[in-house]
């Protein structure tokens, strides 16, 4: 979302979720980068403070919904003056996105879910993680369909283009090929381009952003207004069959 207060970009967030709000969605699942940007050694406490006051605002449209975040790499804020901080960091992400830890899980219905942190050392998730991970597909039920999200591809044809993938997709294919009974689909944000890759029968989808530009008009390298690169702005709708398949269907959106 990269939600700030320039370029009238609230307002054009909320006309977005009353749009998705008219299909009738079960819940929301938030990609990361929620905020503009908290990551930059220039920002100072007021403008955290500020961004987190706009994404607080912007999500009274969907008050009553389950949403489920990840945590993306412009959400923590790492200048705090000291580690010891309440706002430094992830844990504080944590709070701000009321979800219950940097990685974690959840079911619906037969599916089931499981969200990743890969911001550590060289996007990648930490030893701690992957080995919650392996307990957690192991755990599952046979043929128990699941989702993946992270907020950096894992893989797909995004990270050829602009970098910015896992580094670990080596071993998490390996994991994933393990379970493929289970592990059907992988999201993730970051890199505001869409793309829908198949690999082992498992559908990884880079699924834009709805800032698209990050909510100005472009440059050069657009391919129209709002665009990155070649992707609109806009989100994605996602169906979840009892069967274990799945339908990621990307919208361009009007609010540019």
């Amino acid at each position: 979302m990269h939600i700030r207060s320039g370029d009238n970009a609230p307002e054009r967030f909320k006309k977005n979720l009353e749009e998705i709000k008219k299909l009738k969605v079960d819940f929301f699942l938030n990609g990361g980068d929620s905020i503009h940007d908290a990551s930059y050694d220039s920002v100072k406490r007021e403008t955290v403070t500020e961004l987190w006051g706009i994404w607080d605002e912007c999500l009274k449209p969907i008050q009553s919904y389950e949403i489920y975040s990840c945590i993306g790499n412009h959400d923590p804020w790492w200048a705090a003056p000291s580690h010891e901080d309440e706002m430094y960091g992830k844990d504080y992400v944590i709070k701000r996105l009321k979800i219950p830890a940097r990685y974690y899980s959840f079911s619906k219905k037969n599916w089931h879910f499981i969200i990743l942190d890969g911001n550590n050392k060289n996007i990648s998730l930490d030893d701690e993680q992957y080995q919650w991970l392996e307990q957690e597909l192991d755990k599952l039920p046979a043929s128990t369909p699941t989702l993946l999200m992270s907020h950096y591809p894992i893989l797909g044809t995004t990270p050829v283009l602009v970098g910015g993938g896992h580094s670990d997709f080596k071993k998490l294919k390996d994991r994933f090929y393990k379970h493929k009974d289970k592990v059907k689909v992988c999201l993730s944000g970051h890199n505001h381009l869409y793309d829908k890759t198949l690999y082992n029968d498992v559908l990884y989808c880079c699924n834009g952003a709805m800032s698209g530009f990050w909510w100005g008009k472009g440059d050069k390298d657009s391919a129209g207004p709002g665009y990155y690169l070649e992707t609109p702005p806009g989100y994605a709708i996602l169906e979840l069959f009892e069967d274990g398949t799945v339908t990621n269907e990307y919208t361009r959106h009007p609010y540019l």
